[in-house]
């Protein structure tokens, strides 16, 4: 029987499983190598380096949240819903990820400190899907339009209705930004969730 094809796709799946055995610090590519039954050339192969591997493996695992979001956004309907509907699955995603496999998600916290341009691309595709949303919310009347004016601190191409998207996005951190996940437990958050969601819902409402 001939041997499975060797893709980065069954890099990345190893590697996961390697990183959560040994965890970031002791992690070699020899041990994901060893897993898939390789030499560790073969794997260099795919991905040149270590770093070069450990941020695939973070981009995977962020892209596993963001696509289950874009189909929320390429939905029909009012976008008030839309928008609350997203908001609550990137909180159960990331709520999910942390306490269904919390080795892992240990280990990503590791990897995405060292992660260069991985994070800051995923919340660019989010605040982007926010973007799509609340610019729907206005083409329907939805949404009160947002202000023309963009603030001076903002990205010299950011548009009004982007800025709006990072606020909420920032408004709304504490239900998906890592750093928060101890708390993502705690037996009053679907409530705190519920009141900044609905505070954010009212704010962009026309």
């Amino acid at each position: 029987m001939a041997a499975e094809t060797l893709t980065p796709e069954r890099i990345l799946e190893a590697t996961e499983e390697v990183l959560r055995r040994y965890g970031p610090a002791k992690a070699t590519v020899v041990d994901v190598a060893r897993a898939l039954g390789v030499s560790h050339g073969s794997v260099y192969r795919h991905f040149r380096t270590k770093t070069a591997l450990r941020e695939a493996v973070t981009e995977r695992w962020l892209e596993r949240t963001s696509e289950r979001l874009r189909d929320i956004v390429a939905q029909d309907g009012p976008a008030d819903a839309r928008l609350e509907r997203w908001l609550s699955a990137l909180f159960a995603a990331k709520r999910h990820k942390a306490g269904d496999d919390p080795e892992l998600f240990a280990t990503y916290m590791t990897l995405i400190g060292e992660s260069g341009g991985v994070v800051e691309r995923h919340i660019a595709d989010l605040t982007g899907q926010l973007t799509a949303i609340i610019e729907d919310g206005i083409r329907q009347g939805v949404f009160a339009a947002a202000p023309s004016a963009v603030p001076a601190t903002a990205s010299p191409t950011a548009s009004s209705t982007a800025v709006t998207a990072r606020a909420v996005f920032d408004a709304t951190g504490r239900f998906h930004d890592p750093c928060y996940a101890k708390e993502w437990s705690a037996p009053d958050i679907d409530r705190a969730f519920a009141a900044v969601c609905g505070l954010v819902l009212r704010s962009l409402r026309a």
